[in-house]
């Protein structure tokens, strides 16, 4: 489960997340962002759909389950700031849990939600 800041639940703030942000998409998932104002939360927020075009309530939740863990396991790594709204498509309901993750770290990177891993400097190796 997502922490209460970082939850997306106002149906008007998911609407504008789906109107007026910013869209990537995966063959498994769809990732929309909007920029939160500078007045807003300093957190990032998240919210899930799950179309019925997926299939019945239980393989919907499945999925939606699986999306948020992901993402839970990333928020140390994802930017503050940002509205995003992820979109299952009927590809993630049969996909290995790794290629899902995959599939969501790369659309947060190219949306900009994760920082660059090449300034991180890599473990083992002298520092001068």
């Amino acid at each position: 489960m997502l922490p209460p800041p970082n939850r997306l639940r106002r149906t008007a703030d998911v609407g504008r997340v789906r109107q007026y942000g910013r869209r990537w998409q995966h063959p498994l998932v769809t990732l929309f962002v909007y920029t939160q104002s500078e007045e807003s939360l300093p957190a990032s927020r998240f919210a899930f759909a799950v179309g019925r075009h997926i299939g019945k309530a239980t393989r919907r939740n499945r999925v939606r389950r699986r999306i948020r863990e992901i993402v839970r396991r990333q928020l140390d790594q994802i930017v503050p700031g940002f509205d995003c709204l992820f979109v299952a498509r009927p590809g993630a309901l049969t996909s290995a849990h790794e290629e899902l993750e995959q599939a969501i770290v790369q659309l947060l990177t190219r949306g900009g939600l994760i920082a660059n891993e090449t300034s991180v400097p890599e473990s083992g190796g002298a520092q001068i």
